[in-house]
């Protein structure tokens, strides 16, 4: 029993890493591998390494039936796939994106295990814990890591406009001009203060795309969540919050779905239940596995006030 409960957490992170860091290397090297960008230079996209150009001097040049099924083919269906498929994704699974693959919430989770082990705390607008504000060298160090990964997202969205391999050139010999070092500049000081102070607020309030996946998500009563089982709740009664604690997002993990509206589904609260819980015979409390409509499931309960209604009447 120890072992069919020990080896899904145990694989559980693992694979999240496996896709993460495969999808961190991916972020990085797209550009310069032509897979997608857009070349500021010559005012074109590049897509799997063909370029995308409908700038006006092409228009005049080229046949109205041959443009129009470059533009069906290679900006409307991508649209019309991609829109539908993002959203029924996250209708079922939630924002399974930002927890699995998101570059931008791998980062959360590095620093937030890197100022837990300084002060003991995951960011910096929580109480500090007795004894845990870390020296003043371990503060020193955890800004150059946010300095340091925030230069390295300012030259991967940077080589998504200009051609990469010569930024990195001009980049290297010194020969970087005004306008690129610029916005080097201020990208680098923008992303280094965000994953320095607001990391996951912004992930929380800022990032448009994670708020479209979570209305998504909580329009479907049945959809993919992280539930807890109320029957043994007196099972946490030793437990030190552990699943709260290891939240990325700082969301109450064991409450209705409402309150959870920006869950990224990294299920790190479910495996630390299942870590805390590795001797319980019964296994643990939070699962991840599809809701129940009428249980604070959708933003507008609307089964469960119809279903009171009928009983209050009868």
């Amino acid at each position: 029993m120890l072992a069919q409960t020990r080896h899904p957490r145990d694989t559980l992170q693992q694979k999240r890493l496996a896709t993460r860091s495969a999808f961190f290397v991916l972020f990085l090297l797209a550009p310069v591998l032509d897979l997608f960008r857009y070349d500021l230079t010559q005012t074109r996209f590049v897509v799997l390494g063909f370029p995308l150009s409908f700038n006006l001097n092409t228009v005049s040049q080229s046949a109205p039936a041959e443009l129009a099924g470059q533009i069906l083919f290679w900006f409307i269906l991508p649209i019309l796939i991609l829109v539908p498929l993002v959203l029924w994704v996250a209708w079922k699974w939630g924002r399974i994106y930002c927890g699995w693959l998101c570059p931008h919430f791998s980062v959360v989770e590095t620093i937030n295990h890197l100022m837990t082990r300084i002060t003991g705390r995951p960011t910096l607008w929580e109480a500090l814990k007795k004894g845990r504000r870390g020296r003043i060298l371990h503060w020193i160090g955890l800004t150059l890591v946010c300095a340091a990964i925030g230069f390295s997202w300012a030259l991967a969205m940077l080589s998504y406009l200009l051609p990469p391999l010569p930024l990195y050139r001009e980049l290297i010999t010194g020969t970087l001009g005004f306008h690129p070092t610029l916005f080097l500049a201020i990208a680098s000081t923008v992303f280094t203060l965000d994953f320095l102070f607001a990391r996951h607020l912004f992930c929380k309030y800022g990032c448009a795309f994670g708020v479209v996946q979570s209305i998504a998500w909580m329009t479907n009563g049945r959809g993919r969540m992280v539930t807890f089982d109320t029957r043994r709740a007196a099972a946490c009664r030793d437990c030190t919050r552990a699943c709260d604690t290891a939240c990325p997002m700082r969301l109450p993990t064991r409450s209705h779905k409402r309150a959870k509206f920006t869950c990224t589904q990294c299920l790190q609260c479910v495996s630390a239940c299942r870590e805390v819980q590795k001797d319980n015979p019964e296994g643990a409390l939070l699962h991840w596995q599809p809701g129940e409509p009428g249980k604070q499931t959708v933003l507008i309960p609307v089964r469960q006030i119809e279903t009171r209604a009928s009983q209050t009447r009868a």
